[in-house]
């Protein structure tokens, strides 16, 4: 099988347990460390499918990588290569289908529940699961491009995943592993004090309470979505 490629636009935001699972199923992969300047590649068909991980910019930033990604999202799908983001990646799709990134209402920064949408599609995804908690972290959101359907959905983010066919963007991060979460509370300090009037931000006691358990909970939801993603690599 040809690997999965994995963007990394910073490089404290790591594939984390994401990478933990495709090695546990054999799925090779290879990261491509944008934030290293390590160039785009053109051709999606490289790879058996293309994951886009988190980071602190925007989508809307003028970055000599922003146009080649959102181009190789678009290569992808009429090659029928499967494509994933967590976070910016999510952002990153919808804008490369037509979909817009705009500032959301309230910044969201630790755990908070994710409803599981109620149609066909996210059922599909993730079966009869109502909700979960899930770990955030982004101050800008993701419209629903045209032609996918809204799967997951919050009180403070309207939009927190999307499908389109065999297509997956999240705006949550269920990749969360307790090193990302430790190394992104020690980079982001200053970001949680500054936002800390939002009424979807936790203090980093509150986020770390209960974390080994939290994010076991958080990984068998991952795998599910995992699961169906991988299901479609190669096909």
């Amino acid at each position: 099988m040809k690997p999965v490629a994995i963007f990394r636009s910073a490089r404290t935001e790591g594939p984390g347990y994401f990478a933990s699972y495709l090695e546990r199923r054999s799925i090779p992969w290879k990261l491509l460390a944008l934030d290293q300047g390590e160039a785009v590649p053109r051709d999606a068909r490289r790879f058996s499918g293309l994951v886009f991980m988190g980071g602190p910019m925007s989508v809307n930033d003028d970055l000599p990588w922003i146009i080649p990604a959102l181009e190789l999202v678009r290569d992808a799908v009429r090659k029928d290569v499967p494509v994933l983001g967590h976070c910016l990646g999510g952002q990153l799709m919808s804008k490369a289908f037509g979909g817009t990134v705009r500032a959301n209402p309230v910044k969201e920064i630790g755990w908070g529940e994710v409803r599981v949408a109620d149609n066909g599609v996210a059922r599909a995804w993730l079966g009869d699961l109502p909700s979960f908690e899930s770990f955030q972290w982004h101050g800008e959101t993701f419209s629903i491009p045209p032609g996918a359907t809204r799967i997951l959905e919050g009180s403070h983010c309207a939009n927190q995943a999307f499908a389109l066919g065999k297509h997956l963007g999240m705006q949550c991060h269920v990749e969360m592993t307790e090193e990302l979460v430790r190394l992104w509370l020690d980079s982001g300090n200053k970001e949680i004090q500054e936002s800390a009037k939002s009424p979807a931000v936790q203090t980093p006691e509150e986020i770390e309470k209960d974390l080994a358990g939290r994010l076991a909970r958080l990984h068998d939801v991952a795998s599910r979505l995992y699961d169906r993603w991988t299901a479609n690599l190669g096909n």
